[in-house]
């Protein structure tokens, strides 16, 4: 069986991916994230390193997260690849795209130069049909920051069939591709527990608003 590490954001892209990727014969080994300058959230998501940690355990799988500045993203993340491919074992790496071809081109060049396969499972598949097949395969997850928009009274929703018809009622792309919501997955499949989450203190950065996440499963602590 190919082995791969799972580029994580925390979200339900990254999750859906490594799903179908496992469907296809991949086997997840390990997840990478990459965390803001002070290491403390994840720099796409804003999500805190406890809950990506929780996320990781629920999968039973390792996270490996590095800090990195945007100027330093590529060197780092070609070093965690290179690293992570000696430790695993891997061949391939799984991400979450759908149809930014400039993400796809950077990310086969760094697993080029890492000696490793891309993959990207859910490339070109219709927006919104992916995202409801997301919600029938028992994805839960949430709203953790989102566009003005949407605005401050979408953090902390789990996304559900009738919210995507509010999305596309205010022109939100379905899934959010587009870069108008991230999220945080809660439970799936592939978790063997659920996360308990809670989110409060809404707060806004330039145009987009982020919710503060806490974790409150027992025996992981909170941040």
């Amino acid at each position: 069986m190919q082995t791969a590490l799972v580029s994580w954001s925390g979200g339900k892209d990254s999750c859906f991916a490594a799903h179908q990727a496992m469907q296809q014969g991949l086997q997840p080994k390990v997840l990478l994230n990459v965390l803001n300058e002070a290491g403390q959230i994840s720099r796409s998501h804003g999500i805190p390193s406890s809950i990506l940690q929780a996320q990781a355990a629920a999968m039973g799988l390792p996270i490996h997260m590095i800090a990195a500045s945007w100027q330093e993203y590529e060197q780092h993340f070609t070093n965690a690849l290179s690293q992570l491919k000696q430790q695993h074992a891997l061949t391939h790496a799984i991400f979450g795209d759908i149809d930014l071809d400039a993400h796809k081109e950077w990310e086969e060049k760094v697993c080029n130069n890492a000696g490793l396969t891309a993959v990207l499972p859910i490339w070109h598949r219709n927006r919104k049909e992916l995202v409801l097949e997301m919600l029938q395969w028992g994805l839960e997850t949430i709203i953790v920051s989102c566009n003005e928009v949407m605005g401050p009274s979408f953090l902390g929703r789990t996304l559900t069939t009738d919210m995507i018809a509010e999305l596309e009622a205010l022109g939100v792309d379905a899934c959010g591709e587009n870069g108008e919501y991230h999220t945080l997955v809660k439970n799936c499949p592939l978790f063997n527990h659920p996360l308990k989450v809670t989110t409060s203190n809404p707060v806004q950065h330039s145009n987009y608003w982020f919710t503060t996440l806490k974790l409150s499963e027992p025996g992981f602590g909170e941040i």
